[in-house]
């Protein structure tokens, strides 16, 4: 390598070096307070209708045997399913040890669209 070619290699190395040195690298501040992490509390409940807050024998009573009755954690969820509509009732208890409770429930056409909750329990009632 040629003197001229070295200097100019070792200029073009200092001027990418001397740009990144003038300039302060960004970084991460932690937070100042860290909070604990705290249980995940159930839903409470969101909806007025016959459903809500009650356990599940009310949903049973009315519509008879679900199409599916699901477990997951604490939670658990019934869905009934009809020609007009399909219901899901979401069931968690207020507290440890207590029986679980409808918090939310959900209704939807058979195409997928949302229903109202009154009509499709209406709809579904045996």
């Amino acid at each position: 390598m040629t003197h001229s070619r070295r200097l100019a290699a070792m200029t073009g190395l200092s001027l990418l070096l001397g740009g990144c040195a003038g300039s302060a690298i960004p970084r991460a501040t932690p937070p100042s307070t860290v909070k604990p992490a705290t249980a995940i509390t159930p839903p409470r409940p969101t909806q007025n209708n016959r459903l809500i807050g009650h356990g599940a024998n009310a949903a049973l009573g009315l519509f008879g045997k679900p199409r599916l009755d699901v477990t997951e954690g604490t939670g658990r969820k019934l869905q009934f399913t009809g020609a007009a509509c399909t219901i899901d009732i979401y069931y968690y208890a207020p507290k440890p040890g207590a029986d679980p409770l409808a918090t939310h429930v959900d209704a939807r056409t058979p195409d997928g669209r949302d229903a109202n909750v009154p009509s499709c329990i209406e709809a579904l009632r045996r």
